[in-house]
């Protein structure tokens, strides 16, 4: 559960602050470029090749943490291009947007780009995420135990109550093989990577001026339908339901858990930001979240496949022990 509060802390972070500083204009508004709704970056990595988007950053020209003037073409970005302002920058922001550019051009097409790197980030958490799964796993299976021990503790608050239960409680988890930390583990490195990945598809303007299946990567879904493209509508559909079935998972182990309204709740709660923020996403931001969202989807049932077999090896494994042993005990008796 706190995981999943967690997840939706995030998210609420992001939809309110966004990912970056964007440009503000002489009533203190966040500037939008008009024909595709999405909203102007102050700190952009390379040029806009569009003639009145260069126009209107260069409008906004004091306001921009690097000068136009100052700045490379996007096929000519580097990550060593223009000075970091620090090591997030530096590390996650510079080398996403480096292997987002790099494959874009080299595919012809920045929109199966995002979603390529997205997938390939996804791949690299994959034993975080493994690992993360099989913890959710072993909790469900101790949750019954931690719940009698609360019982068993509660209204206790004098110290010598806490340490017993402190002491019952790592019990607990060792003999479910359950790491606290580990549980930590997949967030520390995956959060990192997720807003550093949206940074980068934010500051760079040659992948808002692509296309993928027809659509603008710039186009909000807001922008997109008032313009009649209905085809923005299904971006839409789909962030939801690919949204819904990758929390499905977290849902079913708080349910687990013994906490099912509240799991419903929080994730109510999740898909209404969610299908909110969604009409103001561009295209590319709105691929990523797709396409990562469809990977875990796979990937939970696979390694939920793959752990129920292990299981069943496991238990058939002990029950040959257990044949072998009840026939070398009824051989010894033959022998007597």
């Amino acid at each position: 559960m706190k995981k999943f509060k967690t997840i939706l802390v995030v998210f609420a972070v992001l939809v309110l602050t966004g990912c970056g500083s964007t440009i503000k204009n002489d009533k203190k508004q966040v500037e939008i470029y008009k024909p595709t709704g999405q909203t102007l970056q102050n700190n952009i990595l390379c040029k806009p090749t569009k003639k009145d988007l260069i126009k209107l950053y260069t409008k906004y020209d004091k306001q921009l943490k690097v000068s136009m003037k100052k700045l490379p073409e996007c096929k000519n970005f580097k990550i060593t291009s223009n000075k970091s302002s620090g090591i997030w920058e530096f590390l996650f922001v510079k080398p996403l947007a480096f292997i987002i550019i790099k494959l874009g051009y080299a595919i012809n097409n920045f929109g199966l780009s995002v979603m390529i790197v997205g997938v390939l980030i996804r791949l690299l958490l994959l034993p975080f995420s493994k690992k993360s799964q099989l913890q959710s796993q072993n909790m469900q299976k101790a949750a019954p135990e931690i719940k009698r021990l609360e019982v068993k503790y509660q209204g206790k608050t004098d110290s010598e109550s806490m340490m017993q239960k402190s002491q019952e409680t790592m019990m607990i988890y060792k003999k479910y093989g359950i790491n606290p930390v580990s549980g930590c583990l997949l967030a520390f490195i995956q959060l990192p990577l997720f807003f550093g990945f949206l940074q980068a598809i934010n500051r760079v303007p040659a992948i808002f001026e692509g296309k993928f299946l027809g659509l603008s990567l710039g186009m909000t879904p807001t922008t997109g339908i008032s313009k009649g493209n209905y085809f923005y509508l299904i971006l839409i559909v789909l962030v939801m339901l690919t949204t819904y079935y990758s929390f499905k998972k977290t849902l079913s182990q708080t349910a687990t858990a013994g906490q099912p309204q509240q799991g419903k709740s929080m994730l109510i709660i999740m898909l209404v930001m969610i299908f909110v923020a969604s009409f103001s996403l561009p295209t590319a931001i709105a691929l990523y979240w797709i396409i990562t969202n469809a990977f875990i989807v796979v990937q939970n049932y696979i390694i939920d496949k793959s752990m129920k077999n292990d299981g069943k090896k496991k238990k058939n494994n002990k029950e040959e022990k257990k044949k072998l042993s009840i026939k070398e005990k009824t051989e010894k008796r033959r022998g007597n």
